[in-house]
């Protein structure tokens, strides 16, 4: 990727022309949502990409990147289209708290050449190589606590992608691709299947500077999700050390990274990231379980699994509900007592919990910073089928192209289900009120018969509202619910009549 660094005036008055020249407009999206801007980014969170411009989104009012893949040969492009509009589709379905989001994509032709333009999340406060690099600088060493936290999220986002069906390898994971917030939040850059566009390999291996971040099967037929693993040893091992040297020379070389290795203190955490590191493939632990390895592995606290629970189940609970249920508690009322018999007690009171605490801690899990992975069971999570095959697979399996339909990516943050029955008993009136992510509502009533089962109603209503995939069913669950118990105290009201 070639980057435009523009010649800064002297002065105050050059600082602003320069301030003016980058946040000039160049192009907006067909939508008019993205306006791409001047000022180019690098941020090596997609590889394949030519051109990656900063950009605003002018309905959430945040920065973004704009990303472009340039066809210089229509013919190629036209040849490649669906599979493109596929492969870019199957890409928005990848979400995860810990993975740079893809919003949106579309093609644009001209004369000359075709593009592929495509919107990334925009991480501002930069890679987690420049991280280090400050770090370092400032003389100071990296902190367990946060090397054990990166390395949880980055794993954590790994493990989605490898448990998926079929598993999705990311293969180009190195300190440059891996983006750092300001609240500790770590992603990993978008996974973006390059060979599929341009019909083969990004060589990404060419920057030497990168090379030691490759497993050494890497471009082979062998190469699986090990090689991920493999990666994130590296990087592990980077973020440990700050620095792995590379004595002058560009490439870092093996004899470096033994260096790197035994150079910590810390005997499970050399034994953590030399497993990463194994020649052999197949002798590499998976992303889950490493997860579980001794230096990251910890019973998680009573306070992350109730916030765990309160995040994903804040559909069903009032809106600031946690707010005005602090506001209610005595301070100096007592929530918990520790007893012991031959000394004094320990109390906890309300006063001890800050709410803006509180708040801060449940936004943190709630963006992915504490994942909760310790005691979930490694799961399939289905994804199209296209995402994860290779070039050569593409062009064996024939995939009838299916029509255009628009496809609901809001989530539900609250529903509401009212139900009233007429005064024969015969039926029952429902509507159900959705409130989605983007805080615009969805309503939905029709009128049920006792003779309807409550399982059956919940999955045809929900075909109906017209939700994602990953709300149905929660939504489902809720409303068979709420049927269920209507029904039984509409019975129990009518056995005392």
């Amino acid at each position: 990727m070639t980057m435009s660094v523009p010649e800064r005036k002297s002065g105050s008055e050059g600082k602003e022309e320069e301030s003016e020249d980058e946040s000039e407009i160049l192009e907006e999206s067909p939508c008019g949502r993205w306006q791409k801007r001047k000022e180019q980014v690098s941020q090596g969170n997609v590889p394949g990409v030519e051109s990656a411009s900063l950009a605003m989104d002018t309905e959430e009012g945040v920065e973004v990147v704009w990303n472009e893949v340039l066809f210089s040969d229509k013919k190629v492009f036209k040849a490649q289209e669906e599979k493109i509009k596929e492969m870019f589709e199957n890409l928005m379905q990848v979400e995860h708290p810990n993975i740079v989001k893809f919003h949106k994509y579309w093609l644009d032709m001209k004369e000359s050449q075709a593009r592929v333009i495509f919107i990334t999340e925009y991480m501002s406060s930069g890679s987690l190589k420049q991280f280090l690099k400050k770090t370092k600088k400032n003389h100071k060493t990296m902190n367990v606590k946060a090397w054990k936290r990166w390395c949880t999220q980055i794993l954590s986002a790994l493990s989605y992608l490898h448990s998926c069906d079929p598993p999705i390898i990311h293969g180009n994971l190195t300190c440059d691709t891996i983006f750092i917030q300001h609240n500790g939040l770590i992603k990993i850059g978008s996974v973006f299947p390059d060979a599929s566009v341009h019909g083969k390999a990004r060589q990404h291996r060419d920057e030497q500077r990168n090379l030691h971040f490759f497993a050494p099967e890497y471009g082979s037929d062998e190469d699986d999700y090990a090689i991920d693993i493999f990666s994130f040893g590296i990087c592990a091992l980077e973020m440990a050390v700050l620095e792995i040297q590379a004595n002058g020379d560009i490439a870092v070389s093996k004899e470096a990274i033994i260096t790197a290795g035994q150079s910590l203190e810390d005997p499970p955490m050399r034994e953590f990231t030399q497993s990463c590191l194994r020649h052999e493939a197949k002798l590499r632990p998976t992303a889950h379980d490493l997860l579980f390895h001794r230096v990251l592995f910890e019973v998680h606290s009573l306070k992350l699994l109730a916030a765990h629970c309160l995040i994903n189940n804040q559909y069903l609970l009032p809106e600031n509900c946690v707010e005005e249920k602090t506001k209610s508690f005595d301070p100096n009322a007592v929530m918990a007592e520790i007893k012991h018999e031959d000394r004094q007690g320990v109390q906890l009171k309300y006063s001890h919990v800050s709410p803006l605490e509180l708040d801060k801690f449940l936004e943190d899990v709630k963006n992915g910073i504490y994942p909760l992975m310790n005691f979930a069971s490694s799961r399939l999570h289905p994804v199209p089928r296209a995402l994860s095959l290779s070039q050569e697979q593409v062009e064996t399996v024939k995939t009838p192209t299916p029509e255009p339909q628009e496809t609901e990516t809001r989530k539900v943050v609250q529903m509401h289900c009212n139900l009233e029955s007429n005064e024969e008993g015969t039926k029952t009136h429902l509507s159900l009120f959705l409130k989605m992510d983007d805080k615009l509502h969805r309503q939905l009533s029709c009128d049920i018969l006792p003779t309807d089962t409550s399982k059956d109603l919940a999955s045809e209503l929900v075909h109906y509202a017209f939700i994602n995939e990953e709300d149905s069913e929660k939504v489902a669950v809720f409303l068979e619910d709420a049927i269920s118990r209507h029904r039984v105290k509409a019975l129990a009201s009518g056995s005392t009549q």
